[in-house]
């Protein structure tokens, strides 16, 4: 492979750069730079010289052998001054170098992959925890990163291959006398994965609202204090208020951390009866991102919420305008409730929270849907005996393929290119 470089770390002044050199060419680089041979893998600190012999800068050499390194080449980084004009001198006598070329956004990563240092389920767990903005976002990522996901998937291949040439051993000797009967072990296999797969695939889509954020929905009449509410949670005027009713039209989003967890609080159009055009359109609006919301917080007036709309059994129900009666309830206006309702909307969606699997995105939910339709078929045909032990054992190929394409054995080469485009250059 071509030995490349790039900035690792993020661009700017700070008290110190980090650029990576990947490759076979990685030491001869080093060693051009720093006229002197590196002797061995720990850090030692170098003078950076250009052609002339001139001083470019002191920096700190970290040398990995091949087979050490994040990617599995040979791997030097410089940790130089982080100052931006060093960082474009050093960049720039790299550029002159012969058979060495700036890396590609995400090559470092793709380049672990390819020589195995990385599944993919780790590659998309390191993108999302380049991403992570909140505590809960980043526990989830590291354990996929961490490579659990993998392992589970490994575990689980393995139980299958076990099922499969248990069949296929059955298949092969059908005109001979076997001793044992295999069925009950190969169904008990079967039936631990699937279980397991059903598992991993129900908690799939809790993991993808801890990756992208869940959205709580707050809904009741024209000027209940929807937009008040809303401005107090986020600390600003994200929301117009007024004291005419259906000032609010369009759905006015406020993203948050609670507790760690990603949170969009949305605010929504009064819900009432209405002949004017417009308004009716943002109340149909409103409408439709409540129900697609995780989370509803329904402030009432003297106990009644507004009609016509299904509600789910671990909605809140608040009582509107605190301020104005000595019922307990919330106040946008006051602050008074306001730690409450935040400590019941954490509270429940912490425990939502807390069945969420390591399937992340699409692609490992509908691997996780093939592995369990294809063995749910095989069960079917191993009821019908050994007469049709060949539709099960191709079934236990195809639960197999499945797993294997969960951490990027097989089938990807389509996906690659779209999974790197969203990494930064330098990783």
């Amino acid at each position: 492979m071509d030995t490349i470089f790039a900035l690792a770390s993020a661009r700017g002044k700070a008290g110190v750069s980090v650029i990576r050199i990947s490759g076979p060419g990685s030491r001869y680089v080093v060693e051009t730079l720093t006229g002197r041979p590196i002797a061995s893998r720990f850090p030692s600190l170098r003078r950076l010289l250009d052609a002339s012999g001139a001083l470019v800068d002191e920096a700190l050499v970290l040398y990995f052998e091949a087979g050490r390194s994040f990617t599995g080449e040979e791997v030097v980084e410089l940790q130089t001054h982080g100052s931006p004009a060093i960082v474009a001198r050093v960049m720039d006598l790299l550029r002159e170098m012969d058979g060495l070329r700036l890396a590609d956004p995400g090559e470092f990563t793709r380049r672990a992959l390819e020589n195995g240092r990385m599944d993919l389920s780790q590659v998309e767990g390191l993108a999302d925890l380049i991403d992570a903005e909140t505590e809960a976002q980043r526990r989830q990522a590291i354990r996929v990163f961490d490579g659990s996901l993998g392992e589970r998937a490994d575990r689980w291949r393995k139980d299958l291959i076990r099922a499969g040439a248990l069949l296929e051993a059955t298949i092969d000797f059908a005109d001979e006398d076997v001793p044992v009967d295999v069925t009950p072990e190969v169904v008990a296999l079967s039936e631990g994965v699937l279980d397991q797969l059903k598992s991993e695939r129900a908690g799939a889509k809790i993991a993808e609202r801890i990756r992208d954020g869940f959205e709580v929905a707050i809904l009741g009449e024209p000027n209940v204090g929807k937009s008040t509410l809303l401005n107090a949670l986020a600390g600003r005027d994200a929301a117009i208020t007024s004291s005419i009713a259906g000032t609010t039209r369009d759905v006015i989003e406020v993203r948050m951390d609670l507790n760690g967890l990603p949170v969009t609080f949305l605010d929504t159009a009064g819900l009432r009866e209405t002949t004017d055009e417009i308004e009716a359109l943002g109340i149909s609006k409103a409408l439709d991102r409540a129900r697609n919301a995780d989370l509803r917080v329904v402030l009432t007036k003297d106990g009644g919420g507004p009609s016509g709309f299904s509600f789910d059994k671990g909605d809140i129900f608040v009582e509107a305008k605190a301020d104005l009666h000595d019922r307990a309830g919330v106040s946008g206006l006051t602050g008074q409730g306001l730690d409450d309702l935040i400590g019941n909307v954490v509270a429940l969606l912490e425990e939502r929270a807390s069945g969420a699997s390591l399937a992340i995105r699409a692609r490992h939910q509908q691997a996780l849907d093939s592995g369990i339709e294809s063995l749910q078929y095989a069960l079917e045909e191993l009821q019908h005996g050994m007469a049709r032990a060949e539709l099960a054992a191709e079934q236990f190929r195809v639960a197999i393929r499945a797993l294997e394409t969960l951490v990027g054995r097989i089938d990807v080469e389509n996906l690659l290119d779209e999974i790197f485009a969203s990494f930064c250059l330098g990783k």
